[in-house]
């Protein structure tokens, strides 16, 4: 939800371009603007972005993943192909704050081999998230 205000051009694009905002303090909220998500995805063939490991580790080691809004998007969007992507050194981008950005940093990132959805929620789950991980430790 805070992306949602004050950010010229992205705040607009997210309120008014078929995003969903999430209050992260508010998790009922939260969970049913993902079911939302899932079910608009599902019936008009669209693509979705979730970061489940919520909010950027300060650190640079992933966090785990917050599992419940991804089990979801899954199940209401049985059709999804899940397309894992490890973005690296994002961390570095913010580890002072906001103020002073992490300027000479470069970020990449690596594109993994796209899981299909075979209603094994749970081992998909776990599967992308080895990749991501594995891929994130390796690169640090």
């Amino acid at each position: 939800m805070e992306l949602g205000k004050g950010i010229p051009s992205v705040s607009y694009n997210l309120r008014h371009g078929g995003s969903v905002l999430i209050n992260r303090k508010d998790s009922r909220q939260s969970l049913a603007q993902i079911a939302k998500l899932g079910s608009y995805i599902e019936k008009h063939n669209r693509s979705a972005v979730i970061f489940p490991e919520g909010t950027r580790s300060k650190t640079g080691h992933p966090k785990k993943f917050h599992t419940t809004g991804l089990k979801i998007l899954l199940k209401k969007a049985p059709s999804a192909i899940i397309i894992p992507i490890s973005i690296h050194n994002s961390w570095k981008m913010l580890k002072y704050g906001k103020f002073p950005y992490g300027l000479g940093n470069h970020i990449s990132f690596e594109v993994h081999r796209p899981w299909e959805n075979t209603g094994e929620v749970e081992e998909l789950i776990g599967n992308i998230e080895k990749t991501i991980t594995k891929a994130l430790i390796k690169s640090a």
